[in-house]
């Protein structure tokens, strides 16, 4: 055997077991991110509501400052359609609520509720209220490269990391990237970082989380009085 030929057998010999190493680790994240997939789908079946206590990191690049929000968000399914409500506690309060299309925000201290009608985006704002959240977890897979990143703890709970990437230049305009923390257990997600192109990402912590139980009382409804005022910057 000549030299160029043991140099050859030799490459090959170290470099083998390096190749098989990658492919069954890609191999293994292939069969880790179908199982979790599979845990979403089930769990958007059975959705019907959530609670949860939420606290969101909002960093901007080019101030280099973090905005920090805490309040409670809640969830509903119904005839397919989905509710959402944020109330914000902290750092000054507010109350969100996206219903049939249309997003309502109360600011309590002028008594004032700013309507935003979704419009032809309705769809794409109701897939990013979802995203984690009662939406199935193949339907991912129609909008976004989904990669898995292995198992990270997350508030004491063991959670598999989800990466997103859109697939649209027009979603690419507005997220960059997207990561998930699924809880396998329940198929939500427990924490999501949303990032924007121009380096600004938002961090949503959720905790206190209770799926599929009774919501409080008119969680969906404005408290407005008969002096609030509505206004609409779209016109």
């Amino acid at each position: 055997m000549n030299l160029r030929i043991r140099r050859v057998v030799l490459a090959y010999i170290l470099i083998a077991p390096f190749s098989l190493s990658l492919r069954a680790t890609a191999q293994a994240d292939s069969s880790a991110l179908e199982k979790v997939l599979t845990q979403m789908d089930s769990a958007a079946r059975d959705f019907r509501s959530l609670e949860a206590s939420f606290v969101w990191d909002q960093y901007t690049k080019v101030v280099d400052e973090t905005d920090t929000s805490k309040g409670k968000i809640y969830f509903k399914r119904e005839g397919g359609q989905m509710t959402m409500a944020a109330d914000f506690a902290e750092p000054s309060p507010k109350y969100v609520v996206f219903s049939d299309g249309e997003v309502k925000m109360l600011n309590p201290k002028i008594d004032q509720v700013t309507l935003y009608k979704a419009g032809k985006n309705r769809a794409e704002v109701e897939s990013f209220l979802v995203l984690g959240f009662g939406g199935r977890g193949h339907d991912l897979t129609k909008s976004y490269d989904v990669k898995y990143l292995g198992p990270e703890a997350v508030g004491g709970i063991e959670t598999a990391k989800l990466e997103l990437l859109p697939k649209s230049e027009k979603m690419r305009g507005r997220f960059s990237k997207i990561i998930l923390w699924i809880d396998p257990k329940e198929g939500i997600s427990v924490q999501q970082q949303l990032f924007q192109p121009a380096g600004d990402f938002r961090l949503a912590k959720y905790s206190e989380v209770h799926l599929n139980q009774k919501l409080p009382e008119g969680v969906f409804k404005l408290k407005t009085t008969a002096k609030t005022t509505y206004v609409s910057p779209q016109g």
